[in-house]
């Protein structure tokens, strides 16, 4: 009964190390009660959008410069119509999931973590919104526009809905997480993870790695496009680099937080437990007599 009652009792909540501890049984309950609410916020947010996704289509489609998409089975249109409403449902969404996500973590975290957290939402949310503009206003057309001039002469470029759609989806969708960057970068300083230092030595590493995720982003194979993804990418690791010049802390070692030793007591000797002392003493008398 002891070890019953010791398993499924609560923690004094504590502003410094975090909230009160919970039970598994009622992480449960609460990561349901989320999950309930986020899965209403998007329900609700995809209704919204099936009233403006035929506009939101004749915006994607667009860069094709006029061209019609084929649909290649029959259900693929109202397919693409309710992928497309679901996309803009998920956006219109966000905040209220964001809120569930956070207030679930939120309780684990310690004060100062806390105001990071409450800080960098706000600000991810507008860096995402950056890189989806900046992919579908910059990026898409010129992808496109080489993708449709490349062996026009020998090759008709003539799309299917299902698959112009989710290339488009996938190149909005990495380019916003892309653009999150400096936010990681300054968050991972603030908690002691990274250094500025060890961010500004390590530039070289840090340029091949960017040029591979340009390739790995860009839908075409030509430098010029790769060069659009790359230049933007470089310039904000040097802005993740001066917000860590700007947030950095350093991480509190363990041994500083551990309480000192007696003074002349050392781990193993009869003097640290004069109990086992004493004990020893008495039986040694004893044998003596």
């Amino acid at each position: 009964m002891a070890d019953k009652r010791a398993s499924t009792r609560r923690t004094e909540p504590n502003e410094e190390e975090g909230g009160p501890a919970l039970t598994i049984l009622e992480h449960l309950e609460e990561l349901r009660s989320r999950l309930i609410k986020a899965g209403l916020a998007l329900i609700a947010g995809t209704f919204i959008s099936l009233f403006f996704t035929r506009y939101l289509l004749e915006i994607l489609i667009r860069p094709m410069g006029g061209k019609t998409p084929v649909a290649l089975r029959p259900t693929e249109s109202i397919l693409i119509y309710f992928k497309i409403a679901l996309v803009a449902g998920v956006i219109l969404a966000m905040p209220v999931i964001l809120y569930q996500l956070v207030a679930f973590v939120v309780p684990g975290l310690t004060r100062k973590e806390r105001r990071y957290l409450y800080v960098l939402l706000p600000a991810g949310t507008a860096l995402y919104a950056a890189g989806v503009a900046f992919a579908g206003l910059i990026m898409l057309p010129v992808a496109v526009r080489y993708l449709q001039g490349f062996l026009a002469d020998l090759i008709a470029p003539t799309y299917s809905i299902d698959y112009y759609i989710s290339f488009v989806t996938t190149l909005l969708f990495w380019t916003g997480v892309v653009f999150e960057t400096p936010l990681v970068i300054a968050f991972l300083a603030r908690l002691g993870v990274v250094t500025p230092q060890f961010l500004s030595r390590n530039r070289k590493y840090a340029v091949i790695l960017i040029a591979i995720l340009a390739a790995a982003i860009t839908p075409t194979p030509d430098p010029f496009n790769m060069s659009i993804v790359m230049v933007p990418l470089l310039l904000l690791y040097e802005i993740g680099v001066l917000l860590a010049r700007l947030t950095y802390r350093p991480r509190e070692s363990v041994t500083a937080k551990k309480p000192a030793p007696a003074p002349g007591a050392r781990a193993g000797s009869k003097a640290a437990n004069p109990t086992s002392q004493g004990r020893s003493e008495g039986e040694s008398n004893t044998r003596k007599e």
